[in-house]
């Protein structure tokens, strides 16, 4: 008859492998995230002071929105 360990944690390889898929996903969350906070902050850099003032922004918070999850 043959037993099962159930309660085993994986070793070796698999654990490595698990982490090196998460080190990877997660940068290629940084990058993303760091990609859209570029673009919103050049976005909103195009815009005038005029057109910032309608939005309810001033243009010293730019950087500030474009950092938060806010928009995203």
């Amino acid at each position: 008859m043959a037993a099962f360990h159930t309660t085993r944690t994986t070793y070796g390889i698999a654990t490595f492998a698990n982490r090196t898929i998460a080190f990877v996903a997660d940068l290629a969350l940084d990058i993303t995230a760091w990609n859209d906070a570029r673009v919103t902050r050049n976005a909103l850099n195009g815009l005038t002071d005029r057109e910032l003032a309608d939005i309810g922004l001033e243009r010293g918070e730019i950087d500030s929105i474009a950092r938060s999850n806010f928009i995203r």
